[in-house]
């Protein structure tokens, strides 16, 4: 039997990786980097904890991640205003710039996704998609 939704899903998936692979790279990110950046750039001061929860990895592997942004000057850790025994995560200047840039690809990808499909197309999308987050879902 074949897989109507999975397969596609995973090889969509999958391309979607290799692409992005080859457009962060030239910036000098991974693509899971360059997701944490786009992401501070949209929420940041947020903690590490924030983090862990957003992206579902392991702290041990964030915190590897975030050594290698702050270290390329991409992002700071300071003290959380709000309590000074934990730190929150900010873009740099350097971090910010190159945020924009990786949500330029992104935004770029989107639109020529967007060119080949209808409404009526995302619309189901949107559908299938919906239904796979509410089979997914962790049980409270």
């Amino acid at each position: 039997m074949a897989l109507t939704f999975l397969s596609p899903l995973h090889k969509a998936s999958r391309q979607i990786s290799v692409y992005l692979e080859s457009r962060t790279s030239e910036l000098g990110v991974t693509p899971s980097e360059g997701h944490i950046l786009t992401y501070l750039r949209s929420y940041a001061p947020v903690t590490v904890g924030d983090l862990v929860r957003v992206f579902g990895i392991k702290q041990s592997t964030l915190t590897s991640m975030l050594d290698r942004l702050e270290q390329a000057g991409l992002v700071r850790r300071v003290v959380n205003p709000d309590d000074r025994r934990s730190l929150v995560l900010r873009l740099s200047e350097r971090g910010n710039d190159l945020a924009r840039r990786l949500n330029r690809i992104l935004e770029a990808l989107e639109a020529e996704v967007r060119e080949r499909v209808g409404a009526r197309d995302v619309k189901g999308f949107h559908a299938v998609m919906g239904a796979v987050e509410e089979v997914t879902r962790p049980e409270p």
